[in-house]
């Protein structure tokens, strides 16, 4: 029901393209046929409709973990310069007074989670300003310019180099 395809042909475009992507199939057909040959061309899970928004979310859920594994606790936590980063929690903590978190505002921990995620890659400042203010931010590009002064003041071992004229990148060590 999909104009010129449909998603029969779409799932195997997937499978020859990329195999090992999980893939929910959903469906207005709701016939046992359908859904057989849905599961049998490479779909991992299919859903007819009308559905639940929460099943959908525990189902693909549980398709993640299945597929990529479930996170331990300690991969959610990085290590990066004499800071422990737990992005879950939102702390960071200095490794040299450990009783003390580091405060930092939404604004700095959102900036150093983005930097932490590609550790040696070069961010532009648009970059920045649209994954941590967002796309409808309005206003000077510099802001960013005034989290990272703030951030390195709060966190005076950290790597975070300045690419004069283009943005910013975090270095390990």
């Amino acid at each position: 029901m999909l104009p010129g395809t449909d998603g029969y042909q779409i799932l195997k475009n997937i499978r020859e393209k990329q195999g090992d992507i999980p893939v929910i199939f959903i469906s207005a057909r709701d016939q046992d046929l359908d859904r057989v040959l849905g599961l049998e061309m490479g779909s991992d899970d299919y859903i007819s409709k009308p559905f639940l928004p929460q099943e959908l979310i525990i189902r693909a859920k549980k398709l993640l973990t299945r597929t990529y594994g479930q996170e331990s606790e300690e991969s959610k936590k990085i290590e990066l310069n004499d800071y422990t980063i737990d992005a879950e929690a939102r702390t960071v903590t200095d490794n040299h007074q450990p009783e003390q978190p580091v405060d930092l505002t939404t604004k700095e921990m959102d900036l150093i989670l983005l930097l932490t995620e590609q550790v040696g890659k070069a961010l532009s400042r648009e970059d920045i300003i649209e994954e941590v203010w967002g796309e409808n931010y309005f206003g000077s590009e510099r802001a960013v310019d005034d989290v990272v002064r703030r951030v390195r003041k709060k966190m005076p071992r950290i790597h975070l180099e300045t690419l004069y004229g283009f943005g910013y990148r975090i270095l390990s060590s």
